[in-house]
């Protein structure tokens, strides 16, 4: 403990030349939440990241559907589900529209996007035949398009498997808002490539995509190409995998927050970042493939839990014998009671057996996911780390959940160091809850900063390299995709 003491003190000292204050004595901490700023009332307990207000629209656009498109409806007509996108219609001059086909034919390719999405063959005809009507359909609907699929990802909400992070930025830049900017500014490049993500990860991406070749020559027949080699094949596959996670990024909120941690299931690590600079780096254990795959989310710290107990699921009080071997043989470890209907009812107690170790952080979710310690540390040494029902096991939790009492709860080092040593069930509600995401990239940069590639542990690369290779399909008002909401009965 008196290492981890000097690691808080460390820790607090980090804190403040990465610009967040760690008070002396208890304090409300600064808000870290996305898109807000000063002090702010406690959230609502629902997990999606707040998005920022929209930007003023200098002129109203009108909002049409797309003659003959799926989904186009009278006016008298309420139909049930997600309808697609509105579509804002403005008027262009020769000028800008000129500047948006350039875009598409020279930039969006850089963007990790296929040009004839947009309809550039449609475009230059309409702006062959000069300002009016046509060309302003046209114009806005490639537009429109270009900004749906930067700000909020090309890939179908169905092809995302188990990603259920919502992403907020159609809230804080709406389509209309963003057509209105550019047209106003007349700068429809700066427009656009402002609404990709504003972090690190995301540019490495772009700039690594931007530095292959267009084509490399095709191996020799009867040639075994040296290892490192860039051939046709491995260029695709380089291509592939960088397009892939370009685009995963654009189904998080462009902007994270401040504070945030953010854990990558197929590096197996967390990572706490402040002010786009990382703090700390957490190894993890994640949930095992199949139904017990650790969906991907966007929740909110609500509270770190000190000394936690744990509830047994059902699946092992019944289905594994442990409620009937306990109420043989007692345990101290345990506390258990029987229901009037009979049911039998286990909690683990705290103490260093306890399976949820000595800290949970608490992000309240459909799926039951979040992260926690774990006495079972020898996993962390294992290169390829899913073991576990979905929850994400974390090395050094309670390092990590000190911190977060720090950062949420304005705790004092002493004061959360005095939570781990009571040895007694506490949970520290967070005065400002922030963001954790729970990501899938499989290409990206390690803890050490050089881009590699992490194992599709999951197989979840497949549909989304399907997609982009297929023809665009229209966006809707969905957020999420119908998929199975998996439970973790077991969250360990």
């Amino acid at each position: 403990m008196a290492k981890l003491r000097g690691t808080l003190g460390g820790m607090a000292m980090l804190l403040a030349s990465a610009g967040v204050a760690v008070a002396a004595q208890p304090r409300a901490p600064d808000n870290l939440l996305p898109g807000t700023a000063g002090p702010q009332p406690a959230p609502s307990p629902r997990a999606t990241p707040r998005p920022a207000p929209a930007p003023a629209i200098a002129s109203q656009p009108v909002v049409q559907p797309l003659p003959g498109e799926a989904g186009a409806q009278p006016a008298t007509v309420q139909p049930l589900g997600p309808q697609p996108a509105p579509m804002p219609v403005m008027t262009w001059d020769l000028a800008d529209a000129q500047a948006l086909l350039a875009f598409i034919e020279s930039a969006v390719e850089a963007e990790g996007l296929t040009p004839a999405d947009y309809q550039p063959d449609a475009l230059r005809a309409a702006i062959a035949a000069g300002p009016g009507a046509a060309l302003d359909l046209q114009a806005s609907r490639s537009f429109d398009w270009l900004v749906e699929d930067l700000r909020d990802g090309r890939t179908p909400l169905n092809a995302r498997v188990q990603w259920f992070a919502v992403d907020t930025d159609v809230d804080a830049t709406p389509t209309a808002s963003v057509l209105a900017k550019a047209l106003a500014s007349h700068d429809i490049a700066g427009t656009l490539l402002a609404l990709d993500p504003d972090n690190g990860e995301f540019a490495a991406l772009k700039a690594a995509l931007a530095a292959l070749p267009a084509e490399v020559p095709p191996v020799p027949k009867g040639i075994t190409p040296l290892p490192g080699t860039l051939t046709p094949a491995t260029l695709k596959r380089q291509r592939e995998a960088l397009r892939v996670n370009i685009e995963r990024w654009r189904w998080l909120p462009r902007d994270l927050g401040v504070i945030y941690l953010i854990a990558n299931v197929p590096e197996f690590q967390v990572r706490l970042v402040s002010n786009h600079a990382i703090i700390r780096t957490y190894r993890t254990v994640v949930g095992k493939p199949g139904r017990t795959a650790t969906p991907q989310l966007a929740e909110r710290v609500q509270a770190v839990v000190f000394n936690p107990t744990w509830t047994v699921p059902q699946s092992i009080v019944q289905g594994e014998g442990l409620g009937a071997k306990l109420l043989a043989n007692p345990d101290k470890g345990y506390k258990v009671t029987t229901s009037a209907d009979g049911t039998v009812n286990v909690v683990q107690l705290p103490g260093p057996k306890n399976s949820l170790g000595m800290m949970k952080i608490d992000m309240p979710n459909p799926h039951a996911i979040y992260l926690h310690d774990t006495p079972s540390r020898g996993l962390f040494n294992a290169k390829v780390r899913a073991f576990s029902h979905g929850c994400i096991r974390t090395e050094k939790a309670v390092e990590l959940g000190m911190i977060m009492a720090m950062l949420g709860a304005g705790l004092t080092p002493q004061e959360a160091e005095a939570k781990t040593l009571a040895k007694k069930y506490a949970r520290v509600t967070m005065t400002k809850t922030f963001p954790v995401y729970i990501t899938y990239f499989t290409y990206g940069r390690d803890t050490s900063g050089q881009l590699t590639a992490f194992g599709d542990i999951y197989g979840r690369d497949k549909p989304v390299v399907t997609s982009l290779n297929a023809p665009r399909e229209l966006h809707t008002t969905a957020r999420v995709g119908e998929q199975e909401v998996i439970v973790a009965d077991d969250p360990l």
